[in-house]
């Protein structure tokens, strides 16, 4: 058959190396073309096209000089051909060319570009850390929300002035402060001058909330007070009331902390007991104290309230129908402090703590003219008529007011515990204006030697740095007053210059953002004032965006930024219609309720929803360019809204957001936004049967089905979730139920799905289907019980005929003709999707993940226990009981195995034992059914049970001509002990939890997907991940690792020559492995080795140090066996993976780590496989380039998984009714791959074409069928392919010739073992003579040498179980049967020590 491959010549000679950078050439590097004349005698086109038995290869040493390349970004040894270093001298070291016609075929700039910039890592992603289940979330949701919310709905301004008339205890000076509420008392009228103070002091209040009722008390009398506080109470209810006492007219309130009002003809001076007030004004209640020594009213209050309480108490224990009074909450807010008397310094206000808290900025303008040290003809009067108005932000005042506000609100923010900022500062208006402004009344006050002081107690903040920032602020706009002033009185053009006070906090946000304090979760200063920004359509788009960015950083910013009283903007910003807000509206709400779900209702409140509904429709177009992800983040907000709410669920379903997720599930391009749609559309018709039943007239099952074979695994998981939702419609018409049943036979295939994510998903699916149709389980299980002991009474003289059975098994007499099950044979449940879902629920009640596992037990005990329950229940428990007899009783007489596969074709059928159900199977947490003596009568099992014949028959042991099985069996040599398995622990995925066995399993499972599938949105999305950020230790870690492969790459290269030309028989050291080393693997960096015994446990060596790192199990069942193993990910931080004789593939991370090694991922790569001892149970083929993992063995079919999407993505056929003994690829561009058989045959296969047209060129001997045992294509050197049959015969060749390069006979005994080095020109095999030869691709034989064994176990006759080659370094490992040590030797002459230190 002509090659499909590229045929031009290949380029073998030799040429002088060159370096980049100090860097070797790799084959990827640019050529001259090749001179025809010096092409070698084996290529192409040649005439001389002949295979040569130990032949000489014609390379020229002196070929013309190349061009070179710019130097790649990577090194990655699995792709290049490797070259050597400069230094060298070209006749030492001659340079190796490639086979294949590779070297000119990888010199496409596309191959270069790719290798150089794409670099993979697998089984990394979150889901192999999770296996979808979400983590216990490590943050409290707090209420933001301020549930309590008061108002403040009435206040009594109470002013003793008594004008004129000095009271006894205070001493004024002269002159002295006068002005109250900026009004001059002494101005006349006298008369009116106080109703003046009263009426300016209600409009500075007014200033401040416009909503309370105030009514004034000036000069008021005992009763006047006594009746206005009654009042007061009575008309607030139970809201908060202020009471604001100016007690300048009167004497310092007392010790006992009494207040002072006058008598009716102001003869006298009353005092007012704080018992008295608190009686009259009870809770809730403010205080504002403007008087000296205002301290001993806070002093004296909690003693008189506790007074109240215990009376209150006393009361209600003697009349039980007694309503309390309440005395508590009450909020204090004083002058100063005890013994200190309000200043008198004429520059200032005689109320200058009033006027603090209700004339902020007058004041602080006022303030700041007193304190400037520079000369200014601004006084504090002029400073106090700055134009404009407080509301307005454009105007100079609006303006100032505004930075007040923000600067205020953030030095309470930075100050204050969280709890008490909101009290304070987001439950009452009034409340949070007088406590903002009373941190103003600290500073001012401070200077002129005041302590105000407040209940609960305020930190200090009069020295907090941001009052400079509000210097500043007052600074530049009096500097403009001048100006503003002649436009006011010349009419001259001016403009007033705003603030760059915003902007700068923004930047300042920016700058904490791009730093380690966030990372740090330190809580960003600026919050505030981006809260302030959102009101201003100047800054508005940028601080979202930076608020955005703040929000990414995970749950503890958004609780941050709710609890600071950011969702009331958001919420109000979305009836903006304004585009550019849109996008990164989208996104702080997706990071909203991903935290917190809470705010559903505000959504529906003022059709917020609908923001997001006409985003996600396809037809709105977005202006950013990862707009897929935006419409994926409304579905996302939509989901949430849906979530468990059913007002959500009806606003929804009554628009067309259902339609628009259908166009959704469509879209190629997003992963994200077809998950999203799916789990929209779950959300939109969970327990909502009109819903469903519009899911129904729209045929959204059907367009769901079309994403079962997704490429990724989330999105297949939410089409499950989404099924599951819809099962459950109330009326189970006959419509209904064929839906159900449709959906149920679509999604059982993903029973064979390769990500545990999704069939974890799809037994939550089962789950509910069992729950939904429990009868029909009831009847399943039960038939299935009866077909396992007519499986045991009548069992198959020939599993081979099984594929006709179709479901059920049947004893011979029941059969057709054809095969085919008699229709009086058939149960109730044969050939329905019950019967189908029962056995594919026994399959993965063995399946290779834990925790798919675990929950397969809890279903099949949950319908065993309905099964027994039931009116069947005696008759079930008959069948079981016979079942485990039987059982037991077939493994206490078991035959012995025969010596080989092919005595299986010497025993006559009626000879033959029943084949042994595989117990072991059913390991792990197995079914509870088994375990419990409950379910029992009379014992309790202590072994395992058989499973189903399903499960013991999933795969058929077809028959095959004699030279098929021509392989001698490993169980079979003499010197084998019996496997030994489970003899260390397992490891189990991320957060597996095992299964509790006490309590009793209960059907519908949960499903954790959807929470698993919000926790991205709670993860930063706009911050490289740790590994990915400059300077980061995992960075750094990358860094070293990737410079030390460079350096092993480097030393390594020049080694070619010397190792194919030098013995190979120093022994660098023998380690005790403490089982049958069965296989090895070299890492091709770390000093890892690894290697499997003949059971099924994992042990992982540190070659260098001889020193075991770590021992695990790999959890294959007993008889079955490790078949192969490699490590992936390698240039980083890499993963083992094993493949088992059972068809199962795993993969471990942490695997030299003992305890901490986890299962990241497991799944049966092929089906129908029985487990075996026969080296060909499964064979693999990991190709990092593509990432994926070529899988064949006792199958018609070379299947491809793609790890990234966990599906197999091509079934190739075999072409061969042989079993693939081995499999190795070209690790550069994954394309070619080449198979070894069991009848001797070598196929070469291009992925790129059809599965079916995919065997490019197949080489077989038919005078020489002899058991393929090792084919293996060098990653780098020569790139070499070699195949070595158990005859002993060594194959070299070239794919796109049709005979060998050269045949090398390397041992005359039977060939057990070979091992090709990656990159040296040097193979090694083991044969059954306990020998172990070293030869070079000429055919030399270069050593043999003979692994130790130890005193106890001399056989010298015992066959090498095992061989492997370091991929880099001149070192050879080897075992033989019989024996635990592994032998590992090197070509290099130093001694061993030496040699290992110098590594």
């Amino acid at each position: 058959m002509p090659s499909r491959l590229d045929s031009g010549g290949p380029t073998y000679a030799a040429r002088p190396s060159e370096s980049t950078n100090g860097r070797p050439h790799t084959a990827t590097d640019e050529r001259e073309p090749v001179d025809l004349d010096r092409r070698p005698l084996t290529a192409p086109g040649n005439k001389h096209n002949i295979s040569l038995i130990i032949s000489q290869d014609d390379s020229d040493p002196d070929p013309p000089k190349r061009a070179s390349r710019p130097q790649l970004l990577r090194s990655k040894s699995e792709y290049t051909v490797r070259r050597e270093d400069s230094e060298q001298a070209d006749e030492e070291i001659p340079e190796w060319g490639a086979r294949h016609g590779f070297e000119d075929h990888y010199q496409s700039e596309d191959i270069i570009s790719q290798l150089a910039s794409n670099w993979y890592m697998y089984f990394t992603e979150k889901r192999h850390e999770t296996t979808g289940q979400p983590e216990s979330p490590n943050y409290a949701i707090e209420d933001w929300r301020m549930r309590d919310r008061l108002k403040t709905v009435s206040a009594a301004l109470a002013v003793c002035l008594n004008i004129g008339v000095e009271p006894p205890d205070q001493l004024k000076t002269n002159p002295g402060a006068k002005l109250e509420a900026w009004q001059d008392p002494f101005v006349p009228p006298a008369a009116k001058a106080l109703e003046a103070i009263g009426k300016s002091l209600q409009a500075q209040y007014e200033n401040i909330s416009l909503r309370t009722r105030y009514k004034q008390y000036l000069d008021p009398s005992v009763e006047e007070t006594k009746r206005f506080c009654q009042s007061l109470r009575r008309n607030a209810k139970d809201e908060r009331v202020l009471l604001h006492y100016n007690g300048h007219g009167v004497p310092k309130p007392t010790a006992s902390g009494e207040i002072w009002v006058f008598n009716k003809t102001f003869t006298q001076y009353i005092p007012i007991s704080l018992y008295d007030l608190q009686h009259w004004l009870q809770a809730p209640t403010i205080f504002v104290w403007d008087c000296s020594e205002a301290g001993n009213i806070l002093n004296n209050y909690h003693r008189f309230v506790e007074k109240h309480e215990e009376e209150e108490e006393a009361s209600a224990a003697a009349d039980p129908n007694y309503e309390k009074t309440k005395y508590r909450s009450y909020l204090h807010l004083a002058a100063c402090a005890v013994k200190e008397n309000l200043p008198t310094n004429p520059r200032l206000p005689a109320d200058l703590f009033t006027a603090c808290l209700t004339t902020p900025i007058e004041m602080a303008l006022w303030f700041f003219v007193l304190q400037n040290p520079l000369k200014t003809s601004i006084t504090p009067e002029r400073a106090k008529k700055l134009p404009g108005r407080l509301q307005e932000r454009r105007t100079p005042l609006g303006e100032l007011n505004w930075i007040f506000t923000a600067i205020t609100d953030t030095i309470a923010w930075t100050s204050l515990p969280r709890q008490l900022f909101r009290k304070f500062f987001r439950q009452d208006l009034m409340v949070a204006a007088l406590f903002r402004n009373f941190i103003l009344a600290q500073r001012i006050m401070m200077v002129y030697g005041c302590h105000p002081q407040s209940y609960p107690e305020l930190p200090d903040t009069h020295q907090h740095p941001l009052w400079e920032s509000w210097d500043l602020a007052v600074d530049l706009a009096l500097a403009q007053l001048p100006m503003m002033e002649r436009k006011e009185s010349e009419g001259i053009e001016y403009e007033y210059q705003s603030s760059t006070f915003f902007a700068e906090q923004l930047t300042a946000f920016e700058v904490y953002l791009a730093r380690g304090d966030a990372m740090q979760q330190k809580p960003p200063e600026q919050l505030p004032v981006v809260l302030q920004v959102l009101l201003s359509q100047q800054h508005r788009v940028r601080a979202l965006i930076l608020l955005g960015k703040f929000l990414d950083l995970g749950p503890w910013a958004v609780h941050l930024a709710l609890s600071i009283g950011i969702f009331p903007y958001v919420l109000k910003l979305l009836q903006s219609a304004a585009a550019e807000l849109k996008p990164v509206m989208v996104f702080i709400w997706t990071r909203v309720l991903a935290v917190d779900v809470s705010c559903q209702p505000d959504l529906i409140k003022d059709s917020g929803y609908n923001y997001f509904a006409s985003i996600l429709n396809p037809s709105e177009a977005l202006a950013v360019a990862n707009s897929d992800e935006h419409k994926a983040m409304c579905a996302f907000v939509l989901s949430m809204l849906c979530k468990g709410y059913r007002p959500g669920q009806s606003v929804c379903n009554q628009s067309n957001i259902m339609t628009y997720c259908l166009v959704h599930l469509k879209n190629e391009e997003n992963v994200l936004l077809r998950q999203w749609a799916c789990l929209c559309i779950s959300q939109l018709w969970q327990d909502l049967p009109e819903a469903k039943w519009r899911g129904i007239r729209e045929s959204v099952p059907a367009k769901l089905f079309d994403l079962i074979r997704d490429q990724a695994c989330e999105v297949r998981a939410a089409v499950i979730h989404a099924m599951t939702t819809f099962l459950g419609i109330p009326e189970l018409t006959d419509e209904v139920a064929r839906i159900e049943e449709s959906i149920a036979w679509m999604l059982i295939d993903m029973a064979n799905d390769g990500s545990p994510l999704v069939r974890k998903e799809l037994l939550v699916f089962i789950s509910h289907f069992v729950v939904r149709y429990e009868n029909k389980f009831i009847v399943a299980a039960y038939e299935q019980l009866a077909e396992e002991r007519e499986y045991l009474l009548f069992p198959p003289k020939d599993d081979g005929l099984e594929h006709k059975m179709g479901l059920h098994f049947t004893r011979p007499e029941n059969r057709n003709s054809d095969g085919t099950i008699k229709a009086s044979a058939r149960g109730l449940s044969s050939d329905t999707v019950y019967a189908a879902c029962w056995k594919h629920i026994l399959i993965l009640n063995v399946d290779p993940h834990p925790e798919v596992q675990r929950d397969a037990t809890i279903i099949v005990d949950h319908v065993h226990n309905a099964l027994l329950s039931s009116p069947v229940g005696i008759h079930a428990q008959t069948l079981m009981d016979e079942i485990q007899r039987r059982a037991r009783r077939s493994r206490g007489h078991r035959k012995q195995p025969s010596t080989s596969r092919s005595g299986i074709m010497g025993t006559s059928a009626s000879d033959m034992s029943p084949p042994e159900p595989s117990p072991s199977i059913l390991k792990r947490t197995a079914s509870l059914l088994f375990q419990l003596p409950s379910m029992w009568s009379g014992e309790t099992a202590t072994t395992t049970p058989p499973p189903s014949s399903g499960v013991a028959r999933t795969s058929s042991q077809r028959l095959r001509p004699a030279g098929d099985w021509s392989a001698p069996l490993e169980q079979t040599d003499p010197t084998s002990a019996s496997a030994h398995y489970h003899v260390a622990d397992e490891p189990v995925s991320g957060r597996f939890k095992d299964r509790n066995l006490e309590e009793r399993p209960s059907l519908p499972l949960p499903s954790t997907f959807l929470d698993w599938s919000i926790e991205y949105f709670r993860e930063p999305q706009m911050h490289p991940s740790e590994a990915e950020e400059p300077g980061s230790t995992e960075y750094n870690e990358r860094l070293w690792r990737r410079s030390r492969n460079e350096n092993i790459l480097r030393e390594t290269q020049p080694q070619k020559h010397y190792a194919g030309s030098h013995k190979w028989n120093n022994q660098l050291c023998i380690m005790k492995n403490g089982a049958q080393p069965a296989k090895m693997n070299f890492h091709q960096y770390e000093d890892h080795l690894a290697v499997a015994d003949d059971g099924n446990t994992v042990h992982i060596w540190d070659w260098k140090k001889q020193a075991r790192l770590n021992r695990f199990s790999n959890g294959n069942p007993d008889g079955s066996k490790i078949s192969d193993m490699t490590f992936i990910n390698e240039d980083d931080t890499a993963f083992l993976m094993t493949g088992s004789s059972d068809g199962v593939l795993r993969i471990y991370r942490n695997y030299d780590q003992a305890k901490k090694t986890e299962l990241a991922s497991a799944w049966r790569a092929l089906t129908h496989m029985v487990p075996s001892n026969v080296n060909s149970g499964m064979v693999f083929d990991w190709q990092q380039v593509t990432g994926n993992v070529l899988v064949a063995g006792d199958v018609r079919v070379i299947r491809v998984w793609a790890a990234a999407y966990e599906t197999c993505v091509m079934d190739i056929p075999a072409r061969s009714g042989s079993c693939v003994t081995s499999l190795t690829s070209d690790q550069m561009t994954g394309n070619i791959f080449v198979a070894g058989f069991g009848d001797g045959a070598v196929r070469v296969f291009d992925t790129r074409l059809r599965p079916q047209e995919s065997m490019v060129k197949k080489w077989k001997d038919d005078s020489d069928r002899q058991w393929i045992r090792n084919v293996h294509m060098q990653r780098g050197g020569q790139r070499e392919l070699l195949s070595a049959s158990r005859n002993g015969k060594v194959k070299l060749w070239d794919i796109r010739m049709d005979s060998p390069l050269r045949v090398i006979q390397a041992t005359r005994d039977t060939l057990r073992t070979a091992s090709t080095h990656e990159h040296l020109p040097v193979f090694s095999v083991g044969t059954s003579a306990h020998i172990v030869k070293v030869f070079n691709f000429e055919g030399h034989e270069l050593s043999r040498m003979e692994p130790y064994s130890s005193f106890l176990q001399q056989n010298r006759g015992a066959p090498i179980s095992t061989t492997a080659f370091h991929p880099h370094r001149m070192v050879l490992g080897c075992a033989a049967r019989g024996d635990q040590h592994i032998n590992l030797f090197t070509c290099a002459s130093e001694k061993p020590e030496a040699f290992l230190n110098a590594l």
